[in-house]
Order: structure tokens, then C-alpha cells, then sequence
């Protein structure tokens, strides 16, 4: 008989940020495969369960993701109860959707629980809430390193300038020059507020500048990947609100 696959959202990173339903599934699991910078208490919960390394960051990459698909197939085959646990949430600017598709092609029961993502809850643990009523009702959350063979249905960032609202950029630090330059060039106010919020040393750091000189800070300012860029006039509730975690 099959066992099942949970693909669980591990939040963005902090164990009191997991869902109740993630933790108790890790705690039960019989094997768990886990993405890159998933913290390592989370992993410490995972009782006598065995941890199959599947994190891909740079261009190191422990699997490949038919590897991971293939892997998850044969556990489940095996009849295990399978966790596949993913940084944030499964689906956003994840794979989670790939490899539910395929274990669905295998007959292989899957349920998702759904995680805490970076682009909401970083901004606001950095006193920046994307939605404010004195500026903006509309938020557009982007990935700033599309997939190399992708030729049509590209983010066209010019056309993205013009449709306002804060928008939130994942995967953007090293292309946050070419990102800036074609908002910009969209119509963007050069002067539009600007943050980028980054993990070091076990807890944020945010740093704040405006558009135009979005990729000379994060180049001086020697902020590492991965990070989140927030742009737009929340920004500016950092000032009064500060950091809130």
C-alpha cells in the first residue's frame, strides 16, 4: 500500500512560525526531504525520521528536481508517510505545484499545508506593511530570477512601473540594477521609496533607500542573498513603526 506526501510550508524561518499542522506532521513523518535554509530547529523536530538533504542555493544543488519528483515517488511507494518540507510557502515561487503534479501522475496521495511566504511576512516582521490605507491597496509580488528558458511570458517590469501599488521582488538581489533601471524607464518616480530586508546572524536586517539607488546600497551596504525588496510608499511606515519582531 502507498504512503503519502505532505508538501508542508515551513514559513519564513523561524520554528514559532510554522504551522501547528506542519510540526505535528514533521514530528510523525517517516521521511523528510527538505529545501535549503530551513532552520535547523525545525529539522530538530522531526523525531526519528530520515532527512534527505534536497536544498538548491546558487548553483549548488544537492538534487535535481526530477531527482526530488523520483524520490518522493519511491518513499511514497515504499508506503511512507513523506513530508517535503519547503521554505515559505509550497507553491509560491516554489516547485510545490511540479512535484504535486507528478506524484498525482503516480498515484501517489498528496496533501499541501499551506506556509507563512517571505514577501508578506519579512516585510512586515520590518515594520513595512504592504497594504495601507494611505497608500496603496494593491500589492504585486515577483520574482526577480525567472527561469533561463523562458523566452515568452517574461515579467515586463516597464509595464509593471505604471500599474502602481508596492511591489515585492523575491530572488531580485543580483539583477536589482537591471530591475531598477526598466521600473524607471516604466515611469516610475525614481525617488520611489525603497527597502530590501535580509537575514544575518539569525535575525533581520532592513536597510532603506530610494529607487534609483536601489543596487548601489545593496552593493555598498554588502547585503547578501536571499533578500526581499519592498518598493513603493509603505516603505515609508518603517520610520514610525520600526522593527516588529
Amino acid at each position: 500500500m502507498n504512503g503519502k506526501v505532505y508538501l508542508v510550508g515551513a514559513g519564513p524561518g523561524d520554528i514559532d512560525l510554522i504551522t501547528v499542522r506542519g510540526l505535528n506532521l514533521l514530528r510523525t513523518a517517516d521521511t523528510v526531504v527538505y529545501d535549503a535554509l530551513i532552520d535547523q530547529e525545525i529539522l530538530n523536530e522531526c523525531g526519528n525520521a530520515e532527512l534527505i538533504d534536497a536544498g538548491k542555493r546558487g548553483g549548488d544543488h544537492k538534487m535535481s528536481q526530477n531527482e526530488i519528483n523520483d524520490a518522493l515517488v519511491k518513499l511514497a511507494m515504499e508506503g511512507k508517510t513523506v513530508v517535503r518540507l519547503k521554505g515559505g510557502d509550497p507553491f509560491l515561487f516554489g516547485r510545490g505545484a511540479e512535484e504535486a503534479a507528478e506524484l498525482r501522475k503516480a498515484g501517489i496521495e498528496v496533501s499541501v499545508v499551506p506556509g507563512v511566504s517571505s514577501s508578506i511576512s519579512v516585510p512586515e516582521l520590518a515594520g513595512i506593511p504592504l497594504t495601507h490605507r494611505d497608500h496603496t491597496s494593491m500589492v504585486t509580488i515577483a520574482t526577480g530570477h525567472e527561469r533561463s528558458d523562458r523566452s515568452e511570458d517574461k515579467i515586463d517590469w516597464k509595464r509593471l512601473a505604471s500599474m502602481g501599488g508596492t511591489v515585492v521582488i523575491l530572488m531580485g538581489m543580483s539583477n536589482s540594477e537591471y530591475i531598477s533601471k526598466e521600473l524607471i524607464e516604466g515611469g516610475m518616480d525614481p525617488f520611489t521609496p525603497a527597502a530590501v530586508i535580509v537575514r544575518e546572524k539569525g535575525r533581520q536586517r532592513a536597510e532603506t533607500t530610494v529607487l534609483r539607488s536601489l543596487a548601489a546600497m545593496i552593493s555598498e551596504k554588502k547585503l547578501g542573498a536571499p533578500g526581499v525588496i519592498v518598493i513603493g510608499d509603505v516603505v515609508k511606515e518603517r520610520d514610525a513603526l520600526g522593527d516588529l519582531y
